[in-house]
């Protein structure tokens, strides 16, 4: 059972991998064409929108994807899907009808910016849709079948980013990422029905609505406070500041935390299901815990380490002058990204432990600590300020989920496994900050030149520590025959 798990964990991270390099590299390449387009300040309208329509997206759901995973087979019936999904589509066509009419001017009036009246209707078609999508890959997760989930979502990706692309190209601007946002999600439509050959009966049955919702209405709830905590700043520097403000600094968290949200999904969205098989099994659900933490901080640390030593010359090059003010935050968020790796897996671990309460108190603990410290920063220091309160907050978290570790999951991880599962990235990302520090403000190398250093005294650090251990991997992956 082990091996066989082990096998689809090994399988799961490779497409998933897979999966997220294509997705990432078109939405970081759109993301650049319309930093190279555009200014900040209408960056920063498509901060003000996103602000909106992403909290619209984190209610659509109701936790009924991460609930449907969470219960066990022999619980799980057909009444179940038939119920989540008519579910879905009521719900997300009433969300649609309250962000177009009432949320959408609301923030035009809030920001003072009229656009925000057509923009945010536009990009909240996908709302529409995206439950639709909702049951398919939830079986398919709970069947740990991500190679077809990832084919699905790379097809889809591709076929929207390419029209998006050209869209910029040929001057859309933000109109280009409205596309991009809501295409992909309609393409992806046909191909999860062929995949699964499931189709919804006209079922609806209570009791399987109060199984599923009383689950979900606590991980929906911890879903809406982590994307108040996570887009607070957001909202103070648009409304405290400007929409110039907002873009610089929406710019950096492109390049730092969504890069780190969207990576770290690789291993997360694997281990979820992994965690809920083995939620009775205390020390298999540490060791899992621990190599997450591991592999996700060996994946993200050497772009933030480059950020932090480069990233002054890289925004110059790349994106000009006109978004210098972004550097300085984006060298805070990035150290405040590998410090949030110590942590970046406790969601997915107490969900799928079936613990959706304790986690919504976590979050509601956090929001109380962390607001009034980001409110004091924006205000006295601006988005310099914004990003060392982020960066404040995230070593909080890390002494939170020390103590929830071991006084109310019963884990018992102490502070020397802690940190001792991630000394090898950190250790790499010394070596090579220093290389590249060395290289270029001491030598005058090109930064370029030094980055790529940068990557390969990284990856040697790690390789010569843990070659042993990454064969392992390697071969594993062989096994799983992909």
């Amino acid at each position: 059972m082990k091996h066989n798990t082990k096998k689809k964990v090994v399988s799961g991270v490779f497409w998933n991998g897979i999966q997220l390099v294509i997705n990432q590299s078109f939405a970081f390449l759109i993301r650049l064409i319309l930093a190279k387009l555009l200014f900040p300040e209408q960056f920063g309208i498509i901060g003000m929108a996103t602000l909106f329509t992403g909290f619209v997206q984190v209610c659509n759901d109701l936790g009924i994807g991460a609930a449907l995973i969470q219960r066990k087979e022999e619980t799980l019936t057909k009444a179940h899907f038939h119920t989540a999904f008519w579910t879905g589509v009521a719900w997300s066509t009433f969300l649609y009808l309250i962000i177009s009419f009432a949320l959408a001017p609301v923030a035009a009036i809030f920001f003072k910016e009229p656009i925000l009246n057509i923009l945010i209707p536009v990009l909240s078609i996908g709302i529409l849709s995206s439950p639709v999508n909702l049951v398919h890959k939830a079986q398919l997760t709970k069947a740990m079948d991500f190679k077809t989930i990832g084919f699905i979502e790379n097809t889809s990706s591709i076929a929207a980013g390419c029209v998006a692309l050209a869209l910029a190209y040929f001057g859309a601007g933000v109109w280009s990422l409205a596309f991009n946002s809501v295409a992909a999600i309609f393409i992806a439509m046909p191909l999860y029905f062929k995949a699964t050959k499931w189709k919804p009966a006209l079922t609806w049955n209570q009791k399987a609505f109060k199984e599923i919702f009383g689950f979900g209405i606590y991980t929906t709830g911890t879903s809406i406070v982590n994307y108040f905590i996570n887009h607070i700043d957001y909202l103070l520097i648009g409304k405290l500041l400007s929409a110039q403000a907002l873009g610089a600094y929406t710019f950096a968290f492109i390049l730092t935390d969504v890069f780190r949200s969207r990576l770290s999904a690789v291993l997360n969205n694997v281990m979820y299901p992994v965690y809920g098989k083995n939620q009775n099994d205390p020390k298999s659900l540490k060791n899992y815990y621990l190599k997450v933490i591991n592999y996700n901080s060996i994946l993200v640390f050497p772009i933030m380490t480059f950020f932090l030593v480069l990233g002054r010359p890289f925004v110059f090059q790349f994106f000009g002058d006109k978004w210098a003010g972004s550097i300085e935050p984006l060298q805070i968020l990035s150290l405040s990204v590998m410090v949030h790796m110590l942590v970046n897996s406790n969601t997915a671990l107490i969900r799928g432990m079936g613990r959706p309460k304790l986690e919504l108190k976590l979050q509601l603990i956090k929001a109380v600590i962390f607001i009034p410290m980001l409110v004091y920063g924006i205000v006295y220091y601006g988005i310099v300020g914004g990003a060392w309160a982020i960066l404040i907050n995230k070593v909080i978290a890390v002494a939170i989920a020390q103590y929830t570790f071991n006084y109310l999951l019963f884990l018992k991880v102490s502070f020397l496994e802690f940190f001792a599962a991630v000394k090898y990235p950190w250790l790499g990302a010394l070596s090579s900050y220093l290389t590249a520090f060395i290289l270029f403000k001491g030598l005058g190398v090109p930064y370029l030149v030094a980055g790529f250093f940068l990557f390969v005294v990284y990856f040697l650090t790690i390789w010569v520590n843990m070659r042993s251990e990454l064969s392992k991997i390697i071969n594993a992956y062989k096994l799983s025959g992909k």
